[in-house]
This record gives C-alpha cells, sequence and structure tokens, in this order.
C-alpha cells in the first residue's frame, strides 16, 4: 500500500519546474532563470535524467543569448538520451520518451539559425521532422509540426548551399516564434 501510494505521489521537482515555468510565462523571465539555476543545483549534472532535460528544456527559454541557449538545449537533448520510457511513464502514462525529439531537436534547429549555423539547423530540423511520427493528434503535436514547417520554410528559402540568416529577429515571419511550444511538466 505505501509503495502505491509512493508511486501515485506527484513529483515534487517537477512540481517546483512548473512552478517556474508558470513565473516565466507570466514574463518574470530573470527571476525564472535565478530560480531555474538553483534547482539545477539542486539536481546536478547527474541527477534524475527526466528533472534534468525538463528543467534544461525550460531553462533554455528564459536565455538572452542564443550560446546559452544552445547549451541549455543539448543539456535538455543529452539528458533525454538517458531517459527510459518506464521513467517518464511514472511521470505521465501517457508520455513516451520518443516523443521528447521532435521538440528537442526543433529547439537546436532554432538555436543554430540564431546563430547562423545553417546546415546544423538542417541536421536537427531532419531530425525534428524525423520523430514528429511520435507526436501525438493534439494542440501540442499540431503545434510542434506546424513550427517545424515554418522552420523548413525559412531555411528552404535560404536556398541549398546553407548561406548564413541575416541577422534580425529571433521570430520567424509573421511574428511566429520559431522553435515548438513548450510542453508543461
Amino acid at each position: 500500500m505505501a509503495e502505491r501510494q509512493e508511486q501515485a505521489a506527484p513529483d515534487a521537482v517537477m512540481s517546483r519546474i512548473g512552478q517556474v515555468v508558470m513565473l516565466h510565462h507570466g514574463g518574470d523571465r530573470e527571476e525564472a532563470r535565478d530560480r531555474f539555476l538553483r534547482l539545477w543545483a539542486e539536481i546536478g549534472e547527474a541527477g534524475d535524467p527526466l528533472h534534468r532535460c525538463t528543467l534544461a528544456h525550460y531553462m533554455a527559454d528564459t536565455q538572452d543569448d542564443p550560446t546559452d541557449e544552445l547549451a541549455w538545449d543539448l543539456r535538455a537533448l543529452s539528458a533525454a538520451e538517458e531517459l527510459t520510457d518506464e521513467r517518464v511513464a511514472e511521470h505521465d502514462g501517457a508520455l513516451a520518451v520518443r516523443a521528447f525529439y521532435p521538440s528537442l531537436h526543433l529547439n537546436l534547429a532554432a538555436d543554430y539559425v540564431k546563430l547562423g549555423r545553417s546546415e546544423a539547423a538542417r541536421v536537427h530540423l531532419r531530425r525534428a521532422r524525423g520523430a514528429a511520427g511520435a507526436l501525438g493528434d493534439d494542440g501540442y503535436g499540431d503545434g510542434v509540426r506546424a513550427a517545424i514547417g515554418r522552420l523548413e520554410r525559412r531555411l528552404a528559402a535560404e536556398g541549398p548551399t546553407g548561406g548564413a540568416p541575416e541577422p534580425g529577429p529571433l521570430d520567424g515571419p509573421g511574428g511566429k516564434t520559431l522553435g515548438p511550444p513548450r510542453q508543461r511538466p
């Protein structure tokens, strides 16, 4: 009985990450970044991969420097590679690790675009498109697929040589963000 209650108990770290995500979405980017950093210090580089993946995924959004954003998105991908479906199911029985990859690779592609590294962006965009079959037919899946399409069109407009994009806003055409919507933990 105690074991069953323990398994059903909410994950306190994921709850704390979710609270910081809400803070960030409420507009307090700097405070969110500070709290994420404190949580990261608690979790550590060898902590639970689900915690590291989720925190790094959201931490990337709080960065001002595209190089820092890339570093956090790479941490998220690295942690995802350590995840098992069993661990993800402990958090949400409807999720599977493979469903993380479209968003993770799309974020990396968007990071590389911001840094003017079109070929690296194309590599991750292909990986995002290849993994998109794992997404559900829901608002989140639709949003990630739409973001993949927008970034594909942007890179296609650059041509096959992958010339560096002009410096400019971090958003795509029409004010659309380059990256996918971040799913709440």
